[in-house]
Formats: structure tokens, C-alpha cells, sequence
């Protein structure tokens, strides 16, 4: 019996068919590793501070400007929640104060 050639149409859903597939899967890929990285770099902020390398510098004997680049880039996150509405003036008001030690 001799082989007969697939129908044009029948070739073209195969190739849709398949890439829609390598398309979906491409996305799903993408998308885990965004939220893998979007969990390593939140585990990264939550970690504590004994977490630091033993070579590194303690705390307590940081530079200053390291300190204040801490305090200024933690108040400019609250002042975003602010913005956003998620945080309100009272409670951004307090958490300023105790981030400034005042």
C-alpha cells in the first residue's frame, strides 16, 4: 500500500498545534522563575541578621552611611504604603519615629 501524503490543513493544525503548545509551555516556564526569584529576593529581605557571612563586618560597627541608607530606603518603602493607601498618616507617623530612634 503506498504512503499518501497528509493534507495541507491537517500538516498546518499539527504545526499550530504544537507551537501553542512550546508557547504555553514557555510561559509557564517564565513564570515559575519569576516567582522563584520573587521568593529568593523576599527570603533574601526577611533573613536575619546572624545570616551574614562570618567574614562580613558586624552591625553594630557598620559605617554610618550605611545606617542611614537602611533607615532612608526602609521610610521609602513606608511612604510608598502610604501612597498606596495601605498604610495611614498615624501609623506612618509612628513607624518613622521608631525607625529614626525619635
Amino acid at each position: 500500500m503506498p504512503l499518501r501524503r497528509r493534507r495541507p490543513i491537517a500538516r498546518l493544525a499539527t504545526t499550530a498545534v504544537v507551537a501553542g503548545t512550546a508557547a504555553n509551555m514557555g510561559a509557564k516556564s517564565a513564570q515559575r522563575s519569576a516567582e522563584a526569584a520573587q521568593a529568593e529576593a523576599a527570603q533574601a529581605e526577611a533573613a536575619p541578621p546572624d545570616a551574614a557571612p562570618v567574614d562580613a563586618a558586624p552591625a553594630d560597627e557598620a559605617p554610618p552611611e550605611a545606617a542611614e541608607s537602611a533607615q532612608i530606603q526602609e521610610l521609602r518603602q513606608l511612604a510608598a504604603l502610604k501612597d498606596q493607601g495601605i498604610l495611614t498618616e498615624e501609623e506612618f507617623t509612628a513607624k518613622k519615629a521608631q525607625i529614626l530612634g525619635l
